[in-house]
């Protein structure tokens, strides 16, 4: 490579065209709460109120939602023997999350100690 070949590289390498990758603040939240956010609210808040409804009311006092990811549901319950009872109703509760709450897509319930 001569020095001119050398030159023009270099003149090539800083007069790349630049990128404008401006965006309103506005539009971009928008977005992403349209496509992201309000989906995932939507099927997150149904299967609360759901959950709710199925357990028993002193067992819901000692339970949590956490999380709803790859198929798995989260739940965090403050005491072992409420996990117990929990564990032991799980299988139902699963089965009725899947009938009513189909858009969440949760095949397993994952209970962890808080």
């Amino acid at each position: 490579m001569d020095g001119n070949e050398q030159l023009r590289n270099i003149v090539r390498w800083r007069t790349k065209p630049e990128f404008d990758a401006t965006a309103r603040l506005g539009d971009t939240l928008s977005e992403l709460m349209e496509n992201q956010i309000s989906p995932r609210h939507v099927v997150f808040s149904s299967v609360v109120e759901l959950f709710g409804r199925l357990l028993p009311a002193e067992l819901a006092r000692h339970c949590k939602l956490a999380d709803i990811s790859g198929g798995q549901l989260k739940v965090l319950v403050d005491s072992p023997s409420y996990m117990h009872e929990l564990r032991l109703c799980s299988l139902e509760l699963l089965g009725e999350l899947q009938r009513q709450c189909p858009r969440a897509r949760i095949r397993k319930i994952k209970l962890v100690i808080c």
